[in-house]
């Protein structure tokens, strides 16, 4: 039976046009949807799309204001008896961020799978059309609901929670951690590495429009404590430290931050390292600290931001989140 798919176009590299075949430079978001869905269907793609245009841009200019409409799209596709699953295109910087927000706030009855492009729609060796493919192909598939949001790129498929992108260049700029991808995929053919994990359909957070500010301090040789605290402002609820090593940082900072928790300000350990588990320390439960576990800083952001907004401001609840995040 041929699966009907909501398409849902933010812009990106998969929109970007060059004006070049070889030209290094290029302008994101410049394809709309009704254009690149007629490109692709001349590919014999065995699904009926649908598509709707919410943002055209670059994503590093993605944030609440299309954050919103894009989930409120999501949502208005998942309840619809007639979509079988949805398709994100999205640009590849900021393309983790948004999926992980959407696996915590969506539920995990139909496919949602976001997919991107390193190289610009007119590039030699443009990515976009057979990663929009697999995604399709994913999308489609039966199998594919149950796992959460899910990201295509490069042949693989990642969970929301692992994907991260590790390479300015390439098409296989993404890698997962601590899964690495969960499935293999092509125009044609589809293996999952393992059976869904979302135990349960509903979302695990409700959807916030006004998200309480967080900020990320990256730890560096020679931070101090006054660099540390400009960040800070008044109307900060948390920060996240993207800690050298496993979540450290200068003693003069942490003093500064153990201060700010006895305030009320949540403070999260994450690593400023590709890879690697952030594990408690001893000293957390003095310091009121939560270790990030595998969330890299921008994740751990996004969790550490709908866990205030839900009023959870305990840090040994944060940490039993982040624990089973």
């Amino acid at each position: 039976m041929t699966k009907r798919l909501t398409v849902l176009a933010t812009g990106g590299t998969i929109a970007g046009i060059a004006g070049s075949a070889i030209a290094k430079d290029y302008t994101s978001g410049q394809i709309s949807i009704e254009e690149y869905l007629e490109q692709v269907g001349g590919l014999g793609l065995a699904a009926e799309l649908s598509g709707t245009q919410i943002a055209n841009i670059d994503s590093a200019d993605i944030g609440p204001e299309v954050w919103g409409p894009l989930h409120a799209a999501i949502v208005d596709a998942l309840a619809d008896e007639t979509c079988d699953g949805v398709i994100v295109t999205h640009g590849t910087d900021t393309l983790e961020e948004t999926a992980f927000l959407l696996d915590l706030t969506l539920p995990a009855t139909k496919p949602v799978v976001l997919v991107g492009a390193m190289r610009p729609a007119d590039a030699v060796g443009y990515d976009g059309l057979r990663n929009f493919a697999n995604a399709v192909n994913v999308a489609g598939d039966d199998d594919a609901a149950g796992r959460g949001v899910l990201v295509v790129m490069g042949d693989r498929v990642f969970g929301a929670r692992d994907v991260r992108k590790m390479r300015t260049r390439g098409t296989d700029a993404f890698r997962g951690f601590p899964r690495e991808s969960v499935g293999l995929v092509s125009p044609s053919s589809l293996e999952w590495f393992g059976a869904p994990w979302r135990h349960g359909d509903k979302a695990h957070f409700g959807w916030y429009d006004d998200l309480p500010e967080v900020a990320i301090i990256y730890a560096h040789a020679g931070l101090t404590a006054a660099q540390a605290v400009r960040q800070i402002g008044s109307d900060i609820r948390g920060v996240v430290i993207a800690g050298v090593g496993e979540g450290n940082m200068p003693e003069t900072v942490r003093q500064i931050l153990v201060a700010k928790c006895a305030q009320g300000l949540a403070v999260v350990r994450a690593s400023r390292a590709d890879e690697g588990l952030v594990d408690r320390e001893p000293e957390d439960d003095a310091n009121g600290f939560v270790a990030a576990r595998a969330l890299n800083p921008q994740k751990a952001r996004i969790l550490l931001q709908l866990l205030l907004a839900e009023g959870v401001s305990d840090p040994a609840a944060i940490q039993r989140a982040f624990d089973g995040s």
